[in-house]
């Protein structure tokens, strides 16, 4: 028989956290719905045909992070935490705002942290669970005008990687899933003008959600999307120079589309 979850998905208000949301309905039990605005998460559940509980909130609050739980519970438990939440910032580093620095490490990296650490008792409740943290092939692969988002998806990997190890002795098993361009309101139109005029690979939410839901059906602990993006990523840790000398050649491109 296939799998039947009681999932938590964090940023499901839109974007590939939504698109997760739809492929992974059929499939649930439940689903507990978290993302900053109502509006969304209500419109998104009122689609899906399976119970929801919606939380609204900011993820570094306690109260939220509460409110969560108290959601797991009321669903009979928790055997899938997805942790999509992200924000991204397309910007030369030197005169990038501390604040939105700040905002990407706290939402992509910090957040994740700290709703995992809070249900980890909860999914140990369940015989057989997991966490996927929804990273980035920035995080494996450093792009220019990427450098604070990429650290904050290299950290969320770092943290996927030793979490992982933490819990092999227990039923909690923690992923690691990490697409490549996509098209969502998490880009700004100089990234969208900038992937069109480099000829990067876009994927719709749908397609990447059709790839998750396949991931988490499989026994990899770790998935980056793109046939391409997952070469120059093997490339860039046994040889990174060839990846150095392929970006060098499209920076004035990336300068060109980088906010003033």
């Amino acid at each position: 028989m296939a799998a039947r979850y009681r999932a938590v998905i964090t940023g499901a208000g839109g974007g590939i956290g939504a698109a997760i949301a739809r492929a992974l309905a059929p499939h649930a039990d439940a689903l507990v719905l978290v993302g900053r605005r109502c509006a969304p998460l209500d419109a998104l559940a009122a689609q899906l045909g399976t119970r929801v509980e919606i939380v609204c909130g900011d993820l570094l609050e306690d109260a939220t992070l509460a409110a969560v739980e108290a959601a797991g519970r009321a669903i009979g438990g928790v055997d899938l935490l997805v942790n999509n939440a992200g924000v991204s910032d397309f910007h030369a580093f030197d005169t990038q705002d501390p604040q939105r620095i700040r905002a990407m490490l706290d939402t992509n990296l910090l957040a994740p942290m700290l709703l995992s650490r809070r249900l980890i008792p909860l999914l140990k409740e369940s015989p057989a669970a997991q966490i996927v943290n929804i990273g980035s092939v920035f995080g494996m692969l450093g792009f220019p005008g990427f450098a604070a988002y990429g650290a904050s998806k290299a950290g969320l990997a770092g943290f996927s990687q030793a979490l992982r190890r933490e819990l092999s002795d227990s039923t909690v098993t923690v992923r690691h899933f990490a697409p490549r361009a996509t098209r969502t309101p998490i880009n700004s139109a100089a990234v969208d003008a900038m992937n069109r005029e480099l000829g990067t690979a876009e994927d719709a939410p749908e397609a990447v959600a059709a790839a998750f839901l396949a991931f988490l059906r499989g026994s990899a602990w770790q998935r980056t999307l793109g046939r391409q993006e997952s070469f120059f990523v093997l490339v860039n840790k046994l040889l990174p120079g060839l990846p150095d000398g392929a970006i060098r050649k499209q920076l004035a491109v990336i300068r060109k589309h980088l906010p003033r």
